[in-house]
């Protein structure tokens, strides 16, 4: 009989996470803003970049923090966008309740 590829590729997968430096998925999560700010020293820039190239699962992660990061910073940077104001008696209220 026939291996289906997928329980190839868990072998694999299982492998890979026992190999020397290798980081899980989880440790992965720990230096992704350090990775897109370009903040990890080299050695663990290599060792990040090549569980990039062996997880698809972490791949996509990337690709969709990224794109949160860039639409908060779009969203920080829209003039357009306003907090509404506070009502002047509400203001009043609460510096009352503060000096009281």
């Amino acid at each position: 009989m026939k291996r289906k590829p997928q329980s190839l590729i868990r072998r694999v997968h299982g492998i890979m996470f026992k190999l020397p430096y290798m980081i899980t998925c989880e440790e992965f999560e720990d230096f992704i803003l350090a990775y897109i700010e370009g903040d990890l020293p080299r050695n663990q820039r290599v060792i990040f970049e090549l569980h990039l190239k062996l997880c698809r699962e972490c791949r996509e992660y990337l690709a969709s923090y990224r794109t949160s990061m860039e639409l908060m910073k779009k969203a920080m940077n829209d003039t357009t966008l306003s907090l509404p104001e506070a009502p002047e008696d509400l203001i009043d209220a609460i510096i009352a309740a503060r000096d009281s």
